[in-house]
């Protein structure tokens, strides 16, 4: 554990540092390229999850717009879930 947890004064701050990723997703139309931003909390939130994955573009965009998410104990565990989430749907943007 690193000392920057310790920064958060009341739980409802949810002070958190960012991890940046990117994925490219092959489409008919050529490359999309998504940015995942991965949120680690300094404390848990109510489901006891530390990691939070959320890609920056929507998918499914003509149907039913879907951002693709992910939840984890770990960050390999939300950001594998969130990568999974992108694949699911296609990109209609």
């Amino acid at each position: 554990m690193t000392d920057w947890i310790y920064a958060q004064s009341q739980p409802s701050d949810e002070l958190a540092r960012l991890h940046y990723f990117s994925v490219k997703k092959k489409e008919t139309g050529g490359d999309v390229e998504f940015v995942i931003t991965v949120k680690e909390f300094a404390e848990r939130n109510p489901h006891k999850m530390r990691f939070f994955a959320q890609a920056d573009k929507q998918t499914n965009q003509k149907t039913a717009p879907y951002t693709p998410c992910g939840w984890g104990e770990t960050l390999l565990v939300a950001l594998s879930e969130c990568i999974r989430a992108i694949h699911r749907f296609p990109y209609e943007g």
